[in-house]
């Protein structure tokens, strides 16, 4: 075997004495449409799938790890499983051919002599059997909104294959969204429900830029002053966050907020860890942290559908500051 060729199918080829065979094995598509790849890169070796012709257009394009950002040829990203297939078809289909033209040897005689002998050749066996396989079922399905490919990966953040976007503010843009319709709901339900889905929207809300900016940090690591700390970073406490990616990036997130929505910011995310971690219930740490007027210890903390909208405001403006300054 010396050969594949790109994206969906791969050339077998062999040598004999006298001229050289190759055999192009077409790759099957799973019932979605998807094709697996796996990432050649040892220390990564994640498995993804690809729908072709849904991306960039072009001759030896590239293929991208969504994992680890791994590049090579598509060439180099075909499954132990496909490999395995491509083999059992090309080594089936040769040894069908020579089945065929052994047939052709096949012979009976007459009998002959004084005994009534005769003599027959025939051929039996089968051809090599095909080694199927069946592609993995992933977790979260992907259209890049820049080149359109639709891909497949677990977990949810990643690499395009074919253009090599990121696609971390995709993401946190679609839970923004979700956040929205949310609080749109929470406007025509009955108060109680009304109350838990704005509750619900705020801790959304957060947990989505905290995964946005530990995803930022893994990824753009090695562009830190840590990359170990870095790629622990967590984004559930603001000032943590400024100051970790202050000391590590030389960036302060807070550069392109007013005053004012970085102190909203803070009290929504100080909102936040009271509904997670003392049942909404508010205690001194908070009213120290945020000089909240209105607060009084040990009552419940109220949020309102406004003040989840002007967070979905402020935090997307952080993350576009942020993705502007981490992409350069």
């Amino acid at each position: 075997m010396e050969g594949f060729k790109v994206e969906n199918q791969m050339t077998m080829s062999d040598s004999f004495p006298d001229n050289k065979i190759q055999i192009r094995v077409p790759i099957p598509k799973d019932s979605d449409g998807f094709t697996g790849r796996e990432c050649p890169n040892k220390d990564c070796l994640g498995y993804f799938k690809v729908q072709f012709g849904t991306g960039l257009k072009g001759e030896d394009l590239p293929c991208h790890c969504p994992y680890c950002g791994h590049v090579g040829p598509h060439n180099t990203f075909f499954t132990p499983e496909q490999i395995e297939y491509g083999q059992s078809v090309a080594v089936n289909q040769l040894t069908g051919q020579i089945l065929k033209e052994f047939k052709k040897l096949e012979f009976t005689s007459r009998p002959m002599g004084g005994f009534g002998l005769s003599v027959s050749m025939k051929i039996s066996g089968q051809s090599h059997p095909i080694r199927y396989y069946r592609e993995k079922q992933l977790e979260t399905e992907i259209v890049c909104e820049k080149c359109t490919l639709r891909y497949a990966v677990y977990g949810v953040f990643a690499f395009c294959p074919d253009c090599g976007q990121h696609n971390s503010r995709q993401i946190f843009d679609k839970s923004m969204e979700l956040v929205l319709k949310m609080l749109d709901m929470s406007a025509t339900a009955e108060q109680g429900i009304s109350i838990h889905l704005v509750e619900n929207a705020l801790e959304d809300c957060v947990s989505a830029f905290d995964g946005f900016g530990r995803e930022i940090g893994r990824v753009y690591a090695d562009k830190s002053s840590n990359p170990v700390k870095a790629r622990k970073l967590s984004f559930q406490n603001l000032d943590g966050a400024k100051q970790n990616i202050q000391e590590l990036f030389g960036l302060d997130i807070s550069s392109h907020l007013s005053n004012d929505e970085w102190i909203d910011a803070r009290k929504d995310f100080q909102k936040r860890h009271l509904l997670s971690h003392k049942m909404g219930i508010i205690d001194e740490d908070y009213v120290k942290k945020t000089a909240d007027k209105d607060a009084v210890i040990g009552r419940k903390i109220a949020v309102t559908s406004d003040e989840v909208c002007n967070l979905v405001m402020i935090l997307s403006k952080l993350a576009t500051s942020m993705a502007a300054a981490f992409v350069k």
